[in-house]
């Protein structure tokens, strides 16, 4: 089978444009077929501010009316997603950007209203993997930003950590999958004080070990129980590090296996 990197860009190196430069540059000259998924919610509440728009979080999600959907897909789908195509393009990578409704790609429905009312937020039902391989066999580079749509004509705000993962498990079909979760951190830490302290590798028992000592803890609770649905579904590999885990210049960074 052939392999197929899928990377997921943290906020933190998004929104870091000297950061954002190095780590599209390893991006561009990662060798074989690829994948690429980012948000950008930063500056999404930044316009959100400046449009005079309030911007809703419940537990790190974003509460998604019709007013800040408007501005997501001018910043998602826009804004920040053709900027990474055009330094991609200019890094000679051939990138493609995409939502979730280009090609049908990612299909999701509307998160069901329960405690909480999130909006036009997405929950992914599929993807549309024979779609993603005609463009990766046509040599080019896919980059989905974080929505997704509903097939009745919604768009919909969608967690990039979730829609990477769906990915890595709907492509593990045609591909031998990896999952790369690239942030500001140079992996999983045993100690949140040490950027150092990174625990290289994580199985099913290590992880719950880690859950037990609370080593595991806030917003990486939502990211591993991401990486361990994925391997579950025949994802190879999932790996979480700063920029220097994609061009392997250091080996600092969290691999995580069954």
């Amino acid at each position: 089978m052939t392999k197929l990197a899928i990377v997921k860009i943290g906020g933190n190196v998004l929104e870091n444009n000297e950061e954002l430069t190095k780590f599209l540059t390893f991006f561009a000259a990662l060798e074989g077929t690829k994948i690429l998924v980012h948000g950008g919610g930063k500056l999404a509440t930044q316009m959100a501010t400046n449009l005079g728009i309030e911007s809703r979080m419940v537990d790190g999600r974003r509460i998604t009316d019709a007013q800040t959907l408007q501005v997501i897909t001018m910043v998602y789908a826009g804004l920040t997603n053709k900027n990474i195509v055009a330094q991609l393009q200019a890094l000679d990578c051939n990138a493609i950007g995409l939502t979730g409704a280009d090609g049908n790609t990612v299909q999701a429905h509307k998160r069901p209203i329960k405690s909480i009312d999130y909006g036009y937020v997405g929950d992914v039902d599929g993807i549309n993997a024979n779609t993603i391989s005609k463009l990766l066999s046509s040599e080019l580079t896919p980059i989905f930003c974080a929505m997704t749509h509903d097939g009745k004509g919604q768009l919909l705000n969608t967690n990039a950590d979730t829609i990477a993962s769906e990915l890595a498990i709907g492509m593990s079909v045609h591909f031998d999958t990896s999952l790369y979760y690239c942030f500001e951190k140079k992996g999983v830490l045993m100690d949140i004080t040490d950027e150092d302290s990174v625990v290289k590798h994580i199985d099913t028992n290590k992880y719950q070990q880690l859950l037990e000592q609370g080593i595991i803890a806030d917003g990486m609770l939502p990211k591993l129980a991401n990486c361990f649905h994925a391997l579950n579904q025949n994802v190879h590999q999932v790996c979480i590090g700063d920029i220097t885990m994609i061009n392997k210049k250091s080996d600092l960074f969290t691999t995580i296996t069954l």
